[in-house]
C-alpha cells in the first residue's frame, strides 16, 4: 500500500526491516541505545559490532528523541529513537509523535531518500498496536505534507496482525489526512 505526497512516497510493507534496502533505518532502541531484544536486537546483529560501538558514545537517549549513527553492514544510517512504554496516560502519544517527527527530521538533515520505520514502541513496550498505528500514520503524513521532502517513507510491519491493522488505519484516515 502505498500513497503519494508532494514530493514523497508513503508505503506500508509487511516484511524484514533489515532487508529493505533503504539507506537509513529507525531502530526502536531502549533508553541505553544497547543492543536488545525485537526490532534492535535485529538491526544490531545485521549493522554488525560496529553500530553498538558507536551508539554507546552518544551518552543514551531520552523517550521522543532521535539519534543517528552510521549503519554498517545494514544501511548508510541507522536513526535510533526511544518509543514511550505505554500506560495508558500522560503524554504518550506525544511522545510516540516525536519518534517519528524527530526521526524524519534527522533523515531529512542527513539528505536520505529512503527511510524505513518499525511500529515504534508496539513490542515490549506495550503500545496497543490500532493506537501506535494511528499516531505514527498520521504523524508521518503530516510531516510529509507540512515539509515535502524528496523522500521514500517505509512503514514496515513484521507480521501480518500488525500489516493488517496498519492497512486498516491507514484506509480508514486516508480520506481526512489526504
Amino acid at each position: 500500500m502505498e500513497v503519494k505526497i508532494g514530493r514523497a512516497i508513503f508505503r506500508i510493507v509487511k516484511g524484514d526491516i533489515t532487508e529493505q534496502g533503504c539507506d537509513a533505518v529507525v531502530n526502536a532502541a531502549n533508553p541505553r541505545l544497547s543492543p536488545g531484544g525485537g526490532v534492535s536486537g535485529a538491526i544490531h546483529r545485521k549493522a554488525g559490532p560496529d553500530l553498538w560501538q558507536e551508539a554507546r558514545k552518544l551518552g543514551g537517549c531520552k523517550t521522543g528523541e532521535a539519534k543517528i549513527t552510521g549503519g554498517y553492514k545494514l544501511s548508510r544510517y541507522v536513526i535510533h529513537t526511544v518509543g514511550p512504554v505505554y500506560r495508558g496516560r500522560g503524554n504518550e502519544t506525544e511522545l510516540l509523535a516525536k519518534c517519528y517527527e524527530n526521526s524524519l527530521s534527522l533523515a531529512m538533515k542527513h539528505e536520505v531518500k529512503c527511510i524505513a520505520f518499525p511500529a515504534i514502541s508496539t513490542g515490549i513496550y506495550g503500545y496497543p498496536v490500532r493506537e501506535a498505528a494511528e499516531v505514527a500514520i498520521s504523524t508521518i503524513i503530516e510531516w510529509l505534507k507540512k515539509h515535502n521532502p524528496d523522500m521514500e517513507v517505509r512503514l514496515v510491519l513484521y507480521d501480518s496482525n500488525s500489516y493488517a491493522v496498519h492497512e486498516e488505519v491507514f484506509k480508514s484516515m486516508q480520506e481526512k489526512l489526504m
